[in-house]
């Protein structure tokens, strides 16, 4: 079990389980970022603050619900669809988890730049 915020503190979470490989996408977003996600069932995440804390941003095609913190800015995850089940999922970045090794992580590239 991992816990994980944003800068502030404000949206705080708990995630199940151990990446075994996380996304580095280049599309402009999460490039300016510098985000890496770990995608798993919206169920491995328990938030404990309320999702009033949250802000969203959508672009694109609206199908990722990016997930910030109105008070410093920072996005700790999003919630989508799995395309292939239709089961709720989340992608969590990494990068606000505390005491994960990041040089430790297998990191696969991901071609979001030139999506359809």
């Amino acid at each position: 079990m991992y816990q994980g915020s944003c800068h502030c503190g404000r949206i705080a979470f708990e995630v199940e389980g151990e990446p075994a490989q996380v996304y580095e996408c280049n599309c402009t977003h999460c490039s300016r970022k510098g985000i890496l996600w770990w995608f798993m069932p919206r169920t491995q995440m328990h938030l404990r603050t309320p999702e009033e804390s949250m802000s969203s941003y959508l672009f694109n095609t609206h199908r990722i619900d990016h997930r910030f913190c109105p008070n410093c800015g920072c996005e700790p995850f999003a919630y989508g669809t799995d395309p292939k089940t239709g089961e709720a999922t989340v992608a969590l970045n990494v990068r606000c988890l505390e005491g994960l090794d990041l040089a430790a992580l297998h990191r696969k590239s991901f071609d979001g730049l030139h999506l359809l």
